[in-house]
């Protein structure tokens, strides 16, 4: 590279990844072929449309690479493509859930998603984000005993607050999500179901976390979390006669966005054939053996770790505990000093402000990525106690 600024920075970066702990739940490492897919010549290429139908010419490679994404997507997912839809083309995941409502749900319009400090995210209809200001949020949460999903709970808020679309899926919560007790409550409110699986879809992908699609009318993703592609997202949709899928392709372009990243396209593909494998499946079962060990030993080491335990990727811990501990910005930076990278995170019922919050979320994915296993969480949960002990 003859910009030698820029090699030098890609180098440090380089270096820290390499010389540090990563337990951020949103990132993980991708392949050299993905990496290689991202830095190819399809970079130089533009063409707004679909396959088939652009509005520039010399489009057919690019063609192919899109189509085969797609047909990719489905098939990891099993699904019937007579019967869902995906669309390749958004650039990231706030985008592909801002597309959805902008296509679903008029201006004005109700999205009932979980509130920030329960675990919800910011496009989840929250007010400091554009989701909250063209659309009202109806926000429901956890029960403060359990801090777990009261589905009960969920159907009276869905049915008294008659939401447009209803969001499942969610950035800091650790257990399983019914998605059949979400189907019943659109149902029962004539809701639309739009499941984020942005944080899990590689552990359903991989088979240890249930499949959204027997019950959802819409699934967006990220491509760069447990799914361990590049920074990317999809929109799955039902093919009926309510055409959603129309409705999202024509918000996507023209509405929204213009030319689709081509080389970022390639690179979903190419992480899309390596999680249908069995070596990932294999990956995705480790994952969840990881986090376990690693909430297990910190509860055993007498830190709490929020809804009691984790059935998924992340978990988060309570390192305030009432005053008696210590903020989660002060926890984070401490950690970063020690070479553990993590994210302050706010907890249910939070009482610290969002920016310095009483707890963190943790993540296994990427240090599974490097090979990690069970005894090596443990280790890492030592040093955790540890570093905010002293």
């Amino acid at each position: 590279m003859k910009d030698t600024q820029i090699k030098k920075l890609i180098e440090a970066e380089k270096k820290r990844q390499k010389n540090v702990i990563n337990l951020i739940a949103s990132e993980n490492y991708v392949s050299k072929d993905v990496l290689e897919a991202l830095g190819s010549i399809l970079t130089d290429k533009y063409g707004e449309g679909y396959p088939g139908r652009r509005y520039y010419r010399g489009t057919k490679v690019v063609d192919d690479v899109e189509s085969l994404a797609q047909k990719r997507a489905l098939e990891l997912f099993e699904l019937d493509p007579q019967k869902w839809s995906v669309n390749v083309q958004p650039l990231s995941g706030s985008p592909a859930n801002f597309a959805v409502y902008s296509a679903l749900v008029p201006v004005g319009g109700k999205i009932m998603g979980m509130t920030l400090s329960h675990g919800g995210h910011l496009t989840h209809g929250q007010s400091v984000s554009m989701t909250g200001r063209f659309w009202t949020q109806v926000p429901y949460g956890v029960s403060k005993g359990t801090e777990l999903l009261d589905y009960d709970e969920v159907k009276k808020i869905a049915v008294e607050g008659k939401p447009n679309i209803i969001v499942a899926g969610f950035t800091a919560y650790a257990h399983i999500v019914d998605f059949k007790k979400f189907r019943e409550i659109a149902d029962a409110s004539n809701a639309l179901l739009m499941v984020d699986m942005s944080h899990f879809a590689g552990l359903v992908a991989g088979k240890v976390y249930p499949s959204p699609f027997l019950y959802a009318d819409i699934v967006t993703t990220t491509t760069h979390k447990t799914l361990r592609g590049p920074r990317s997202a999809m929109i799955f949709s039902r093919i009926d006669e309510r055409e959603l899928n129309k409705k999202i392709d024509k918000i996507i372009i023209p509405g929204l966005q213009g030319g689709p990243h081509f080389n970022q396209i390639a690179g979903v593909a190419v992480a899309l054939k390596e999680a249908n494998t069995p070596a990932f499946r294999k990956y995705a079962s480790q994952i969840i053996k990881n986090t376990k060990a690693l909430s297990d030993e910190l509860a055993k080491l007498g830190w709490r770790v929020v809804e009691g335990g984790t059935e998924t990727h992340l978990l988060r811990i309570d390192t305030w505990r009432d005053g008696k501990g210590i903020g989660g910005r002060e926890a984070a930076d401490k950690l970063e000093k020690a070479g553990i990278i993590v994210n302050e995170n706010t907890i249910p019922f939070d009482t610290r402000k969002p920016m310095d919050p009483s707890g963190l979320r943790l993540g296994t994915a990427p240090e599974t990525t490097r090979g990690l296993k069970e005894k090596d969480f443990k280790k890492i949960a030592q040093k955790i106690d540890t570093v905010l002990r002293t």
